[in-house]
């Protein structure tokens, strides 16, 4: 049995043949020589069907645009291990402290369990696509150097960007946990984090929930873990991703169409011009019944019901009946058709209907 998708048309398919052509533009204007697709995910718990959804997406786009421009590509996991593990509150001054996975578990354990949890399915979609992958946990690239310089160069410029990037308060956070051996604990909002600046280097004061008020040094050769807040995380990351001959493809949930706004506005405040800024492809987004996002953590916690049509696995994809070769083929056979139309690529699923397509071999329908 063959399962079909409808989807309606919308102002952008009309615009496109395929849900590629949005990266049109930008490899037409200055042909890279290769092009990176790279999606980051927090390995905070075992992976659920929409970042699967996303993975395979990125390795089915990569591929679709190989055979189309005949450019190499390549997909870099980016496994974001400085999700907060731990958030206490400080009964002595009412202050939140966190503390990321990567210090309360280290980056060894953490590097096991993307091996484990990960490195399957990219291997199977890998070796389907002859499509080379790289997994680069966030411990390793705060730590660079590029990473750093281009941190230091932002913050240079932060006031003009501080707005967009923390609208609420104007204050972006930049955390970097207390040095002191077996600790790792930071202030979760940096409310008494304080940041100097010299040529090289910054000087962070802050305050630790043990240690008290400590101090580092963090410079492009190291000093530190280098912890930001989402929105300036990824406007550091995107910034160093730049590359004159590699194009650098974001990858990412459609949850981030609205966050990823107020980063491009961040950047061109600190002076980039629109060609500058990020290519992002934006998947489609698993959601509930209710429209919002299929989260783990609410059903978990008992704050949302498991939606109508689901299954468990849909939520710990370890749990799929059969097989990782046949699973990592279902999510190749939808991504073919979602990508093949942007109708059906730029548009949300439910649970439930993306449980249904992932039953059998999928086909497109042409709506009116």
């Amino acid at each position: 049995m063959t399962v079909s998708v409808v989807s309606p048309n919308t102002v952008l398919a009309n615009a496109l043949s395929a849900a590629e052509d949005v990266l049109a533009p930008r490899i037409r204007t200055a042909p890279p020589q290769r092009i990176t697709f790279v999606v980051g995910t927090q390995i905070n718990g075992v992976p659920h069907l929409g970042t699967s959804l996303v993975h395979s997406l990125a390795f089915a786009a990569a591929a679709r645009v190989r055979r189309r421009f005949g450019i190499h590509v390549e997909v870099a996991f980016g496994a974001l291990d400085n999700a907060p593990h731990e958030v206490v509150v400080d009964p002595a001054t009412g202050h939140r402290y966190q503390r990321a996975y990567a210090h309360a578990l280290g980056e060894d354990v953490l590097a096991e369990q993307v091996d484990e949890l990960y490195r399957p399915l990219f291997d199977a979609l890998s070796e389907r696509l002859s499509i080379p992958y790289q997994v680069e946990m966030y411990s390793q690239q705060q730590r660079t150097e590029q990473y750093r310089r281009t941190w230091l160069r932002a913050h240079r410029r932060i006031d003009a960007a501080r707005w967009w990037l923390d609208p609420a308060h104007g204050v972006p956070h930049v955390r970097v946990p207390c040095p002191e051996p077996g600790c790792g604990w930071a202030e979760k909002s940096a409310e008494r984090t304080r940041i100097l600046l010299d040529a090289e280097h910054a000087e962070v004061q802050a305050v630790c929930l043990h240690h008290g008020l400590y101090e580092v040094v963090v410079g492009p050769g190291g000093g530190g873990y280098l912890d930001l807040a989402t929105l300036y995380r990824n406007l550091v990351k995107e910034l160093a991703a730049a590359d004159r001959d590699r194009l650098s493809v974001m990858v990412k949930g459609g949850d981030w169409v609205f966050g990823s706004t107020l980063v491009d506005n961040a950047m061109t405040a600190i002076g980039l011009t629109g060609g500058q800024l990020p290519t992002r492809l934006f998947c489609p987004q698993v959601v509930t019944d209710t429209g919002a996002k299929l989260s783990k953590s609410l059903i978990r916690d008992g704050k949302a019901p498991l939606p109508d049509r689901s299954a468990p696995w849909m939520l710990d994809t370890r749990l799929w009946p059969g097989s990782l070769a046949e699973y990592a083929d279902r999510l190749l056979d939808m991504a073919e058709v979602l990508l093949a139309d942007p109708r059906h690529f730029f548009r949300s699923y439910s649970a439930g209907e993306l449980g249904r397509l992932m039953s059998a071999p999928t086909r497109s329908v042409t709506a009116p």
